[in-house]
């Protein structure tokens, strides 16, 4: 197993825990990092992130030339605070078909390791349930 990866991942953070956003190009990752955001989530990464195993924990982090830097199509480059490294606690697939209204939580390993994903959702309240989510986890 390698000791890091690097992913095609944007990366954000809330209170520390970190959530990778996975797509193909142009699926809107850059855009749900700069939703959350402005809910108060902290850039970790855009597009690509490094993640390594400590432990029982996986992180996350920028690579040095793209740190604190994310693209906002039709804005260009902006400057944002680095945020990171951060432990990740989900994964965001947003190739994924939408889930069911309540859907059973599921995972998917990263280095081994159990990480929580959730599917696309192009409900407006996206944003705010992964905040939430981050902040303070899933009811059941």
């Amino acid at each position: 197993m390698p000791a890091s990866l690097t992913l095609h991942a944007t990366s954000i953070a809330v209170e520390g825990r970190a959530a990778l956003i996975r797509g193909a190009s142009g699926s809107g990752k850059s855009g749900l990092a700069l939703q959350l955001m402005a809910l108060g989530a902290g850039l970790v990464s855009d597009d690509r992130t490094v993640v390594w195993r400590d432990g029982d924990l996986l992180i996350a982090d920028a690579p040095a030339p793209i740190r604190g830097q994310i693209e906002a199509r039709g804005v260009g480059i902006l400057n944002a605070p680095a945020m990171g490294p951060a432990q990740v606690v989900l994964l965001i697939d947003l190739d994924a078909e939408p889930g069911a209204r309540l859907p059973v939580p599921v995972s998917e390993d990263v280095l081994g390791l159990p990480i929580q994903r959730v599917s696309r959702n192009d409900a407006p309240h996206f944003p705010a349930a992964i905040h939430l989510l981050l902040r303070c986890g899933r009811a059941f």
